[in-house]
């Protein structure tokens, strides 16, 4: 891919998550537990890590994202978790990509759930204590199925991306 070509799909992608993180905003959630979120810009980050010919586009990517997110939904505490979610999240997807044991919903499976640690991590180092990790166990398992969700969503995208 050359330098342009990757730019302007780079800049397609950083587009595409900030509408989704923005589009989801405006989604009423009750099922899910307070904090809980669909994570549907993650969808583009996925992709983004399959289609990108270096992992490190991606993560330039997610950062542009989450810049561009807290500065238009909500400012340095925004910003705070989404990186921190968002790093440990995107780390650990990575790393399972590249043992090359795990499927894509396995991977994005993970990422959800290491997001929900790595926003339980920077509460906690914010408060000063390890006592709002007692809510794991209900963002836990709401990373896990939001993750499963986007990653087959994301499997869907990618085969009709080949495609064409």
């Amino acid at each position: 891919m050359n330098p342009t070509k990757k730019l302007v799909y780079l800049a397609l992608l950083t587009g595409q998550s900030l509408a989704l993180f923005l589009l989801e905003g405006l989604i009423p959630l009750p099922f899910l537990a307070p904090g809980a979120k669909l994570g549907l810009a993650n969808l583009i980050t996925l992709v983004a890590l399959y289609t990108l010919p270096r992992w490190q586009d991606a993560a330039l990517m997610l950062f542009l994202r989450i810049v561009l997110s807290s500065l238009f939904g909500g400012g340095p505490a925004i910003l705070l978790y989404s990186l921190s979610g968002g790093v440990l999240s995107f780390a650990a997807m990575v790393l399972l990509k590249k043992s090359g044991r795990f499927t894509l919903l396995g991977i994005s499976s993970a990422g959800g759930f290491c997001h929900h640690i790595g926003q339980l991590l920077a509460a906690s180092l914010t408060i000063g204590g390890p006592q709002l990790f007692c809510y794991l166990p209900i963002l836990g398992p709401c990373g896990l199925l939001t993750g499963f969700l986007l990653g087959w969503t994301a499997t869907k995208i990618l085969v009709h991306i080949k495609k064409s």
